[in-house]
């Protein structure tokens, strides 16, 4: 259980210094790509991706800085790639947003809402059919479910009995498009039980509940052989789009924020390591995250841009 704990909080200490970083020195204009960060839902991608095989497949949004340092565990090429350079993800050429590592399980994420999720049916149906023993997971925000492919996509599953789990981070804004204006329903995991899928869903920041969970519902999924939608609640603490805070924006209370970062997932976490191990400890797993961090920034800054020649590799329209 200690173990568990510990890597963990390493996980989600990574994916938070991680935008930290970004944060610190999006300014300075070298990143020149769109930030859509993950700050306050480090717990969904650390809990969910760990209690993955290394084999099973995941897929993301726009938003899924999380999901990658969760699912391949290195910030060399991440930040490269935020650089823009030849040593990134894909050579420099994708971005925030388009964030991949299929060798470790993170097939795709995408800029369109949504599009992910018939992506990852796909990935699923080929599972199936080649009876491979690999789940496939998608990650997705509450505005995705405002889609008409994630209905049409999860009945298929449904119908098909998938090797599937939809994972829905409803931060309760499409943009800046409270729930109560889209949604005709009042609960979408209570809608999406009317499916023949396993539907399990938690409110909680600490990241040992949401593991436990999905443990929980991999288990469930290898008994009946049906889909699993998991629903997770959090609240992102910045911006739709950037690295400041949009308080001012008008759409949002601060009293909101103000509210969750008393359960912030990463604090909440190092108190209980603490406890577990001791301050000195933690402190000495942190600095190596941070150095390393450090590191991976630098070697991206002194990294070449692709060379123009390879613009259009690698495209497909």
């Amino acid at each position: 259980m200690k173990e568990l704990n510990i890597t963990l909080y390493k996980t989600m200490y990574m994916i938070r210094k991680v935008e930290e970083k970004i944060q610190a020195h999006y300014l300075e204009n070298e990143m020149k790509t769109p930030m859509h960060m993950s700050m306050g839902e480090e717990a969904i991608a650390a809990g969910v991706c760990h209690a993955l095989k290394p084999e099973d497949q995941v897929l993301g949004s726009y938003r899924s800085h999380g999901i990658y340092i969760a699912k391949v565990q290195e910030t060399d090429k991440f930040f490269a790639e935020m650089y823009g350079k030849v040593t990134g993800t894909s050579q420099g050429k994708a971005g925030s947003m388009h964030l991949l590592a299929p060798e470790a399980g993170l097939v795709c994420t995408s800029a369109i809402v949504g599009s992910s999720i018939p992506v990852a049916i796909g990935f699923a149906f080929a599972n199936k059919q080649t009876k491979n023993g690999r789940i496939t997971t998608v990650f997705f925000g509450d505005g995705a479910v405002d889609e008409g492919v994630f209905w049409e996509s999860l009945n298929f599953a449904c119908l098909s009995k998938l090797p599937v789990v939809f994972i829905c981070e409803d931060n309760g804004f499409a943009v800046h498009s409270p729930v109560s204006e889209r949604h005709g329903y009042g609960s979408i995991a209570e809608i999406v039980r009317k499916f023949d899928c396993s539907v399990f869903q938690s409110d909680s920041s600490d990241v040992q509940v949401i593991y436990n969970l999905t443990k929980n519902a991999l288990k469930e999924m290898s008994n009946n052989n049906k889909p699993v939608f998991l629903y997770f609640k959090y609240y992102r603490y910045l911006e739709h789009v950037g690295v400041f805070d949009d308080f001012k924006a008008g759409y949002r209370p601060k009293e909101d924020f103000e509210k969750w970062l008393k359960v912030d997932p990463v604090c909440m976490q190092r108190k209980k390591l603490v406890r577990l191990i001791n301050e000195g400890k933690v402190a000495s797993l942190e600095k190596e995250i941070e150095d390393r961090i450090n590191l991976s920034k630098t070697r991206a800054q002194q990294a070449d841009f692709p060379d123009a020649r390879i613009a259009c590799e690698d495209i497909y329209i």
